[in-house]
């Protein structure tokens, strides 16, 4: 459960994200791919070169999806409700997979906000996108 303060941190990191989703979220992706590449067979219409157009427009989707996460904090559920149920039911993603993407964006923003993220921030926003990757994966049970 995310604290109030959780989620004051998770706000404040988000606001240094919110103007590169597309930058941040292509290299989430990109990284995710390069440190495991299992997660590929789910985009095998990928153009998946490093800067690649649809890798650019994807992670911009993904990150766009965490920012509505991070406006709508106190009901992720209702939030991410659609994107739990299409990637249960039509995409049928590994629940792991959100955890990988997780550890990739939390180095995303550490790589460009490393005065930003300090140790309670990165529990906090590593909480944050743990409770994404539950509500996400909840359409599974």
């Amino acid at each position: 459960v995310l604290s109030s303060d959780d989620k004051c941190n998770v706000k404040a990191v988000w606001c240094k994200v919110a103007g590169h989703l597309e930058e941040y979220g292509a290299e989430a992706l990109e990284r995710m791919f390069c440190a495991y590449p299992q997660t590929k067979i789910y985009f095998p219409h990928f153009d998946l070169s490093h800067g690649s157009a649809q890798i650019r427009a994807h992670g911009k989707k993904v990150f766009a999806a965490l920012h509505e996460a991070v406006n709508h904090i106190d009901d992720l559920p209702g939030a991410l409700c659609r994107l739990s149920e299409l990637h249960a039911h039509s995409l049928r993603v590994d629940p792991v997979n959100f955890k990988f993407l997780a550890q990739c964006v939390l180095v995303v923003v550490a790589i460009h906000h490393p005065g930003s993220l300090t140790p309670e921030v990165h529990a906090s926003l590593d909480k944050f996108l743990c409770a994404v990757s539950s509500v996400l994966t909840s359409k599974y049970r």
